[in-house]
């Protein structure tokens, strides 16, 4: 398979290789010319096959840089050929961007991606929407880019459907990782427990509360055991506040969710032990950066 990927940083970068890993030639496009391998949108588009049907993945940030990188397609692009978002877009952009292109025949899919910095080694969950014959087209690159077992799953046939779906998990992705820094900060706190880094590490296997996350916080105390290097700090990054909007939509009560949300709010304004737990699992999983204090003298870095 032939696929043009758009968008070559943390993510794209990494999907880049995993798909050349499995067989597919991948040409990619990004601004920065050192990690691209064609210099504009329309060279990416002519490097693939005129027998098509040609198929373009976009990573770039949701909004305003994905409906005018899809736009553009839309002119490139001819009858038969499928453009693909895997950013985090919100799932009316999806509805939008895709009668926008039908209006020119081309087929449109929607694909939440979670795995983070470490999809090129596990492998991406990948949550799709689309019609069955658009999900066709990109078929192949889904199967190189999902984990060996599962991780997978063709959400529903209305475009957004796919992005929807990854909205809700990250939204269940902050209240957990809001319960696990709300126990590391009560650990901490409390002059009992001798070693917090060994009692987390003990939840790892045999417990109903093991899970990858789990595994993430581990390893930042294990490296920072009180987090003293970390702002108590976390950013959104949209889809907690898309999720609990959709839920107030829906009238579907979403206590926890909305808790978690607004903690991280709540972190902006006074330096929270729990949310040096959250920051620190944002990084681990997805590179996020972190709010790390001043040094004497300085600036503080908010890389």
């Amino acid at each position: 398979m032939h696929i043009g990927l758009v968008g070559l940083g943390k993510m794209g970068g990494n999907m880049r290789t995993r798909m050349r890993d499995a067989g597919l030639t991948v040409v990619g496009y990004d601004r920065n010319p050192d990690l691209a391998d064609v210099d504009s949108l329309a060279a990416l588009v002519e490097a693939l096959p005129a027998d098509g049907p040609r198929v373009v993945w976009v990573m770039v940030p949701a909004g305003d840089p994905t409906r005018s990188t899809i736009t553009e397609l839309g002119d490139l692009l001819a009858e038969g050929d499928l453009v693909v978002d895997g950013g985090n877009s919100k799932w009316t952009d999806d509805q939008a961007n895709a009668e926008m292109l039908a209006g020119n025949g081309i087929g449109f899919v929607d694909c939440g991606v979670s795995g983070g910095v470490w999809g090129l080694q596990n492998g991406y969950a990948l949550m799709v929407g689309g019609a069955n014959d658009d999900v066709a087209k990109v078929q192949p690159a889904l199967d190189a880019l999902k984990p060996t077992d599962g991780g997978y799953v063709h959400a529903g046939r209305k475009p957004g459907a796919g992005h929807f779906a990854k909205m809700v998990h990250n939204g269940i992705e902050y209240a957990m990782m809001q319960a696990y820094a709300e126990g590391w900060e009560l650990l901490e706190k409390v002059d009992l427990v001798e070693d917090v880094p060994a009692v987390f590490d003990s939840w790892r296997t045999g417990t109903v509360i093991r899970s990858w996350l789990l595994d993430l916080l581990t390893a930042a105390i294990d490296e920072d055991e009180h987090l003293e290097q970390l702002r108590g700090y976390a950013d959104d990054s949209g889809e907690g506040r898309w999720t609990v909007q959709a839920a107030i939509d829906n009238a579907v009560p979403m206590h926890v969710i909305a808790a978690s949300l607004f903690a991280r709010f709540t972190s902006r304004q006074d330096d929270s032990p729990a949310m040096k737990a959250v920051a620190a699992m944002r990084n681990q999983f997805g590179g996020h950066a972190v709010h790390t204090p001043p040094p004497p003298g300085g600036d503080a870095d908010h890389g």
